[in-house]
């Protein structure tokens, strides 16, 4: 098999299982509960065909129908845990992200680069709140947008970054987010010279975030690790003078323990 990755047109490519996929991902925090025609909508999917995919992960187990409404079952974990189990390296990044909680009072976490978007797959929590939304293994945010997906993208080659910029759409999340793919390149190109990343407010108002890359013994990329924290609470001078050193030993450490 080769490894270019297949198109819809090619006659490898499973439709139907692209689609039943679509509509697991229909659901999520604003729509955990939808009906058929919410679903078609938010697919883009006529009614038969939307109705189809439902009764199937219906008969699968993996949507439960109650009158008129549709929602994800438990089973669905299991998608998840067959990723989080084939990637025993969490149960280590796990425990340094619960001692960086512990050390600064702040949440961590560590998150992959999938698709356009940074997926949370290791998390500590601290006590507080930051945003709006609440973070958990699974979570999906926009790369540009957080000091994780930027310090991925750093690590893209040259080839692979250009096609980002060009098919990513950016927004303003906020008044400082960047919106220039020419700024948001310069940025980028910055976190790879010196290591981290720094997001300041430019996801949710009050939101700070630093960010470094973390490697396996074999020098293979396994994710950023970020601490998150509220800008009226940390300034930069910590997040670079005492929570950076903390995440770059940290990172150290899980490349001596993770092979």
């Amino acid at each position: 098999m080769q490894d270019d990755t297949l198109t819809p047109d090619d006659r490898d490519f499973v439709t139907a299982l692209a689609s039943g996929l679509e509509v697991i991902q229909a659901f999520d925090d604003d729509t955990p509960r939808m009906t058929l025609s919410e679903v078609a909508a938010k697919t883009d999917m006529n009614r038969a065909r939307a109705r189809r995919f439902l009764l199937t992960l219906h008969a699968l187990g993996y949507v439960r129908k109650q009158q008129r409404h549709f929602e994800l079952t438990p089973k669905v974990l299991q998608l998840g845990y067959s990723y989080l189990s084939a990637n025993q390296y969490r149960a280590v990044i796990q425990q340094y992200l619960e001692d960086i909680t512990t050390e600064i009072g702040e949440s961590s976490s560590l998150g992959v680069l999938d698709g356009d978007e940074v997926t949370y797959v290791c998390r500590s929590s601290a006590r507080h709140r930051l945003m709006a939304i609440t973070l958990s293994v699974g979570t999906r945010l926009p790369a540009a947008y957080t000091s994780m997906g930027r310090v991925l993208l750093a690590q893209l080659p040259d080839d692979e970054l250009d096609a980002y910029l060009e098919r990513v759409t950016l927004s303003a999340h906020t008044e400082r987010s960047i919106t220039d793919k020419t700024q948001l390149r310069n940025c980028i190109e910055q976190v790879r010279q010196q290591g981290y990343s720094i997001v300041d407010q430019e996801l949710d108002p009050g939101l700070r975030s630093l960010a470094v890359p973390a490697f396996d013994a074999n020098g293979t990329l396994l994710g950023a690790i970020n601490v998150s924290t509220n800008a009226a609470r940390i300034d930069f001078d910590t997040l670079t003078q005492s929570f950076l050193p903390l995440l770059q030993d940290k990172v150290r450490l899980i490349r001596t323990h993770v092979s």
